[in-house]
């Protein structure tokens, strides 16, 4: 074995003589291919961006429409929009029209003119008029008419008719309605509907029947059905108090009912005869 090893390392060729093979070629740089590599990376964000902002810069009320991620999927064409507003527009303005040659808006203005403190006092009137005075309504002069009397507007005067007393109760008076309905388990949305439907048959017909005998007696004003209706509406601010009796009956009933009284049943109505006479009262002395 050794002379064996002996003769193969004998016989090896020397490493000194070993030769590096020249390149034919000249290879590129690393470092300078990978800075056009990345120069070309850079220079599409860029782009990219300067286009962008030169968009934004063309069109300013639609940039930020154009940079949302949603704008693909909802975009509308302006055209589109366009015919759109203009028939919302002609819509609203034929409805406006429709209303005023029916509705004396500049009228219907003034019963609205109302304020806290008239809206307080007035509430307060209605339930407890027993001791008001006086009833007569305040007259301003026009500028433009001297010679005319003109009613002051509800803000101004306490005993003028307004519609915006009337029309919140209404609507309470509704909604009172569908919660006791509600609490019975009787609940259906076309009550809401039938409920409303047949309040507003009530002062119809209660405005019906005053306009028959107000033609009668030939008793003619300008705004004479606009004060009617105002006055019939007043109504429904004794209707919600009685509807709130009849839902805190029983509590206030477990509160009285160490006294004589302690069935339930009698407070509602108790607040609907005296809403009743007060309602009455307070249309009487107008």
């Amino acid at each position: 074995m050794t002379n064996y090893y002996e003769q193969t390392q004998s016989q090896a060729p020397p490493y000194e003589h070993l030769v590096h093979p020249v390149p034919q070629h000249i290879a590129r740089p690393m470092q300078q291919y990978g800075s056009q590599q990345q120069q070309q990376q850079f220079s599409q964000p860029q782009n990219s961006q300067q286009q962008q902002y030169s968009q934004q810069q063309q069109y300013p009320q639609h940039a930020q429409y154009l940079t949302h991620p949603l704008t693909s999927i909802f975009a509308v064409p302006d055209g589109t929009a366009q015919v759109g507003l203009h028939m919302g527009r002609t819509a609203v303005a034929q409805g406006a029209n429709y209303v005023a040659r029916y509705v004396d808006v500049a009228a219907l203005k003034h019963y609205f003119n109302v304020s806290n403190y008239f809206v307080l006092h007035k509430l307060r009137l209605v339930l407890f008029p027993w001791r008001h005075s006086p009833w007569s309504r305040l007259v301003s002069r026009s500028a433009m008419n001297p010679s005319a009397d003109l009613y002051k507007p509800p803000r101004d005067d306490l005993n003028s008719p307004d519609m915006y007393i009337p029309v919140m109760a209404f609507v309470t008076y509704i909604l009172l309605a569908g919660v006791m309905a509600g609490i019975r388990g009787d609940f259906r949305p076309e009550l809401l509907g039938i409920t409303a439907s047949f309040a507003f048959a009530v002062v119809l017909i209660e405005f019906l029947v005053v306009k028959l005998g107000c033609y009668l007696l030939n008793i003619t004003s300008e705004s004479q059905y606009l004060d009617l209706i105002a006055y019939s509406g007043y109504k429904f601010v004794g209707c919600v108090f009685v509807l709130l009796s009849v839902l805190n009956s029983r509590i206030i009933a477990t509160m009285i009912s160490q006294f004589a009284f302690a069935d339930k049943s009698w407070l509602p109505w108790l607040v609907f005869f005296y809403t009743y006479a007060a309602n009455g009262f307070f249309l009487v002395c107008l």
